[in-house]
Order: C-alpha cells, then structure tokens, then sequence
C-alpha cells in the first residue's frame, strides 16, 4: 500500500500545487507522506527537513538536473538541509534558466508573432512557456509547443549549462539525507545512468512510466549498490500516489533523513 509519494512539484517550479493545498491533494489519495521535490529550487516555506502539515509528513527535496559527458540525468535530494554550497549552485542554476527562458521567449514572439504573457523569474521552467503559448494567439497547444516548439532540437529551443554529476552530487550529499536518481528507464540510456547510481544512496523503483517497462536492471542496481528504493508520482497537478512507496520502506527513508 503506498503512503508515501516521494515525487512531487509545486507551484515553486512546474507544479499547479501550493504548499497550502497539498495536505488535502494527500489526504485525498490516500497518503501520510510527500516529498516535494521542485526542479533546481529549495521551497521557502519549508524550513527543515520534515514539516508537518495538517496531518501530513512533508519531506522538503529537490529534483536536480546534472549532466556527465553526453547523459543527462535528474538527481532526487530528500530531507534539505540548506548548505552555502546549495544555495550557491541554486543560484547559478536559476540564473541560467532565467537566460534561456528570455531567449526561448524572444525567439518564439519572433517566430509566430506573438506576444507572451509569462513572468521570467526565478523557477521557470519550458513549461511555463508552452503554457504561455497556449495561451496566446499562437497556433500551438502546450503539447505541441513542447514537441514542435521549444523542446530539445526544436526552431526556438535554447540549451543551458547544466552542473556536471559530480558536483551536483557533492552538494545534495552534504545538504540533504539521502540522494537518488530519478526515473532511471526514462533516459535515452538507462544502463548508463544505472550505473551512476554506484556513487548514490538510492534509487527511484516505483514510477509511473508511459508505457509497461521491465524494473529488472533497476531491483539489480538496489541489490548490487545496496540502495533505497524510493517511488513517487512525479506529480505537477493534483493526482498524487500513482507511485510511491508503502511504510515500511518510507520508515527507511525516513530514519536516512534523519540521520
């Protein structure tokens, strides 16, 4: 039985929810445990660890982007403790996105002649853009902005550096109790990014892939590593517990966090 979802956005970066509606989103699917783990973004209104809220357990994560040669995976922090070294990697990280966004939206209003109404700050993400396009006079759904617009390779997509796996994982170790990769079958090489996980405390298992995958590689990478096996939805709206992990293996967590 899942109690714990361990995979959540917030409106911090991508996500439709707020800290504030997120008690009554867990209640509702069942949990007594959430992680929020917004991309490249600590949540200010989480101050340590755990919290608290309204009868919910809430793991204050982080869902960072990192890059080794040409692979480019997603690192889980959970239970953040904000370090100097965080912050200063955060910062690097946000101004960037900030860049690219700027040029992603320029290059779109050049393109189909539009003018987008979207707020470039700090957390934003491509899909506060396809949103914004949406939104517009453009012909262009957010789907259809992500696939033909603004996604990677597409006429007004813009890359941004991204930190290189070994510092990204220097720093949430020191700031967070527990680092693993996320959706390891997601990536373009799988084996690759298992093997990164060598150098992690856990792994993400439950995850609600878009098709039917095999979890052997990833129950082999548990086993051989001896890592957490961690589970969440992934959630940027409010269905949350599509995945996620039962109390047993959250007391786990739990217990690394605290550590």
């Amino acid at each position: 039985m899942v109690v714990a979802d361990l995979h959540v956005h917030t409106t911090n970066s991508d996500g439709s929810l707020t800290i504030e509606r997120l008690p009554d989103a867990a209640r509702r699917a069942g949990l007594e445990a959430v992680a929020v783990t917004d991309h490249d973004r600590v949540h200010p209104d989480l101050t340590r660890p755990l919290t608290a809220l309204e009868g919910i357990e809430i793991v204050h994560g982080i869902e960072l982007g990192v890059t080794t040669g040409s692979l480019r995976v997603d690192l889980l922090g959970y239970g953040v403790r904000r370090t100097e070294r965080l912050q200063d990697l955060l910062e690097t990280v946000q101004t960037n996105r900030v860049e690219r966004a700027r040029q992603i939206v320029a290059c779109v209003e050049d393109e189909l002649g539009v003018e987008l109404d979207v707020d470039v700050a700090p957390g934003i993400h491509r899909t506060h853009i396809a949103r914004a396009i949406d939104r517009s006079d453009a012909p262009h759904d957010c789907r259809r902005a992500r696939d033909e617009l603004i996604g990677d390779g597409c006429p007004c997509h813009v890359p941004r550096p991204v930190p290189e796996f070994d510092r990204g994982r220097r720093v949430l170790s020191e700031a967070c109790g527990l680092v693993g990769l996320a959706h390891p079958l997601r990536y373009a090489e799988p084996e690759r990014a298992l093997a990164l996980t060598a150098e992690l405390d856990a792994v993400e298992l439950a995850y609600p892939y878009d098709q039917a995958v095999d979890v052997a590689p990833v129950e082999a990478a548990i086993e051989a590593y001896n890592l957490v096996a961690t589970g969440g939805s992934d959630a940027h709206d409010d269905r949350l517990a599509r995945a996620g992990i039962d109390r047993v293996t959250y007391r786990h967590v739990r217990s690394r966090i605290l550590d």
